[in-house]
């Protein structure tokens, strides 16, 4: 590994070209020190994204290639993964469309496992338009979960705030019956391992919200807290992870509480997306922790209502693109520190 930066060959999925995923690539690498961070690649077809370009006023030049191998540097790959025209009808949902989002995803995927990029950055989908025989996955991470190596997990970041759930996208009357002692102790160890190796923290702190109002009064609004949350909260600690809780959620976030931990767990999906979208200020990413590869994502879906009229905002596809870099530097000096220590021991024995 250890790459210099602008080496760093960043894959990107084009995902649902209806929406405004491709006007938020272009927008990205419009600013041409991008190149100097990253080669991108863009899985898709150069005549479709000359299309796009037309829909907002775009200096972006494109370097097609028919290989991977064929990629260059200092240039805005697109990878022509396709030949054939594609009927591009702007904030219209369309399986056909869905198809090709699928597609550019399954191949990029295949490239990251490969080692042909190093990194994947996907635009947003449409989750109802991708479903077929070949693709029966709710989304990105669950397909990465099945292709990849590790346990996948739903962690938003901005900055030093970092946001990890135990359960994503479950059904809020279910999210009780999924809170298991063996998930709780599973989930937060993927949390410190990427803390760890992906944000180089050295000893991170942990915080855990409780699941019920006032993290359950002790136990007069739930009992999740007393017999699941606590024991399993109190394994962990005692192995030497630093986590702490179960917190009251309402008044963590706006107290400032958050701040003094390296990462947030929350019990279910909007206990934690709701605060940190209000924070991030639209410059939120998705990261896909506890994987052997590297993904992220905007926080943002395909807003079919703005597609097309030059109205989107790009800064948090930018910043996934940042992270991403920032992760695959991380990893690589993590490697480097861990090896040594085995180089040095071989070598006295």
């Amino acid at each position: 590994m250890n790459k210099k930066a602008e080496n760093i060959i960043v894959g990107i999925s084009v995902g649902d070209l209806n929406g405004i995923g491709s006007e938020v690539i272009l927008k990205t690498f419009e600013d041409s020190r991008m190149l100097e961070m990253c080669t991108p690649v863009i899985f898709a077809n150069a005549k479709i994204l000359s299309f796009v370009k037309k829909s907002f006023t775009s200096t972006v030049q494109f370097h097609g290639v028919d290989k991977l191998e064929q990629v260059l540097p200092g240039k805005v790959n697109v990878f022509n993964l396709w030949k054939e025209g594609v009927d591009i009808n702007f904030g219209k949902n369309d399986e056909k469309i869905g198809e090709y989002a699928i597609k550019s995803f399954v191949a990029a995927t295949k490239a990251l496992k490969e080692g042909l990029v190093d990194v994947l950055v996907t635009a947003p989908i449409n989750k109802y338009n991708i479903q077929s025989e070949d693709f029966k996955f709710p989304g990105h991470t669950d397909y990465l979960d099945k292709e990849l190596e590790g346990n996948a997990l739903m962690m938003m970041v901005q900055d030093n705030l970092r946001v990890g759930l135990l359960t994503d996208h479950v059904p809020l009357n279910e999210v009780s019956s999924h809170l298991t002692e063996e998930l709780i102790i599973r989930k937060i160890e993927t949390i410190r391992k990427s803390l760890v190796q992906d944000f180089s923290i050295v000893k991170p702190k942990i915080a855990v919200l409780g699941l019920n109002p006032h993290s359950g009064d002790g136990g007069v609004i739930g009992k999740e807290e007393d017999l699941i949350l606590k024991p399993a909260l109190k394994k962990i600690f005692e192995k030497g992870t630093m986590v702490f809780g179960p917190f009251s959620a309402d008044g963590f976030f706006g107290s400032g509480q958050y701040e003094k931990y390296d990462a947030i767990v929350a019990t279910y999906h909007d206990q934690g997306l709701i605060p940190f979208k209000t924070l991030s200020f639209g410059k939120g990413v998705n990261y896909t922790a506890g994987l052997n590869k590297v993904r992220t994502s905007p926080d943002h879906g395909t807003a079919y209502d703005i597609a097309g009229k030059d109205m989107a905002d790009f800064n948090s596809f930018k910043e996934a693109v940042y992270l991403a870099i920032d992760i695959f530097r991380s990893r690589n000096q993590y490697e480097e520190i861990t090896e040594k220590p085995l180089k040095i021991k071989e070598k006295q024995l």
